[in-house]
């Protein structure tokens, strides 16, 4: 037995076709193959048989009565889309800002760049500061642990914990100066520790 094929063919009636006759004047045959109404009016149609939507597509000219700059911006329309479209760097796309967290990067591609944006970043504000010297928070404290300018949280806490071993109370029992030496060198590492917490980076 053989099966009865289902598949559209070009010439059959529309599916979606309305339950009615051939729009053309005197026409009673069955309506079953739409046209548009205009070239204002793309989605709008007439509802035809198939001998005079034969015709009317034969007749239909979508240019008609255009001039030929007229059909020369509707065919640049055309070709993108009937979109908007600026020449490469210039328009909205120019205004846009990439943004490299944006981009999808499974092999870290963007990374790398990113680091050293970052690295650069860190070499040129530790340059101005150490061009401008401590910043005045931090010079009292600097001086108090004996440190010069730049210095890392590294060598500030190896100061305070040479500095604080030998002015420790328990090791100057009954010593008032280094009592009070011990409890300034204390708050200026308190005064420095604060600040590189914030900075997270070398101070420069």
């Amino acid at each position: 037995m053989q099966r009865k094929s289902t598949r559209h063919r070009a010439f059959d009636p529309d599916p979606e076709a309305p339950d009615q006759t051939c729009d053309h004047p005197g026409c009673a045959e069955p309506a079953g193959y739409r046209a548009p109404r205009g070239r204002d009016a793309l989605r709008s149609y007439f509802w035809f048989c198939l001998q005079h939507v034969r015709d009317y597509n034969a007749r239909w000219d979508f240019y008609r009565g255009m001039t030929p700059a007229q059909i020369e911006a509707q065919l640049r329309a055309d070709t993108s889309w009937q979109r908007p479209s600026w020449k490469l760097g210039t328009g909205a796309a120019q205004k846009a800002e990439f943004n490299a967290e944006d981009v999808l990067d499974p092999l870290d591609i963007l990374g790398a760049s990113r680091r050293d944006r970052a690295q650069r970043a860190k070499d040129s504000a530790r340059q101005r500061a150490t061009a401008d010297g401590p910043p005045e928070p931090l010079r009292l404290p600097l001086a108090t642990l004996d440190l010069t300018w730049p210095v890392s949280l590294d060598d500030v806490k190896s100061r305070y914990r040479a500095l604080a071993r030998r002015h420790h109370p328990d090791a100057n029992i009954g010593d008032k100066q280094a009592e009070e030496r011990f409890k300034a060198i204390g708050s200026a590492y308190a005064v420095l520790k604060t600040h590189f917490s914030r900075e997270s980076e070398f101070v420069s």
